[in-house]
């Protein structure tokens, strides 16, 4: 399954390893392909200040998590989606939030599932009819399924 993980679902993981998401994350490999845009390792250099005040650990050890996160996710470079998967993931959603417009597009280019944790974001996109979302208790429940078998 191609899951498409925008940044609040990846600052989850690297805040707490040990979390659903980051087990998900991190132990989830042969059950699920993580996809993201290259621009997500720009948002986690740009609040790195951030990430460190919370976890409170070193420089040497956050990028180690970061790494640890990172390392199972497949980054796509935004270039490749196409204008009209944009323009169709603009018109879905603009008014909730511009920068999710590209995870989004993203997920329509690789007809994957969206994984957020962002409420507002999943009834915008539900209202809008689009159904190609996970939430994290839906991972988490794959997650379980896949792990029993």
């Amino acid at each position: 399954m191609k899951i498409i993980v925008d940044t609040n679902i990846v600052f989850s993981g690297v805040l707490n390893t040990e979390s659903n998401i980051g087990r998900i994350l991190i132990d989830s490999k042969n059950y699920f392909e993580f996809y993201s845009i290259n621009f997500l390792k720009t948002e986690l250099f740009k609040h790195r200040r951030k990430l460190l005040n919370l976890t409170a650990v070193s420089e040497e050890e956050l990028d180690e998590l970061i790494n640890l996160i990172t390392n199972k996710i497949y980054f796509i470079d935004e270039e490749i989606i196409s204008p009209n998967q944009i323009q169709e993931a603009s018109e879905l959603i603009y008014n909730t939030d511009p920068s999710d417009i590209p995870f989004l597009a993203l997920t329509m280019y690789l007809k994957g599932k969206l994984w957020t944790g962002d409420k507002v974001l999943i009834k915008a996109l539900r209202k809008n009819g689009f159904n190609d979302l996970l939430n994290t208790k839906e991972v988490f429940e794959k997650y379980n399924e896949f792990g029993k078998k």
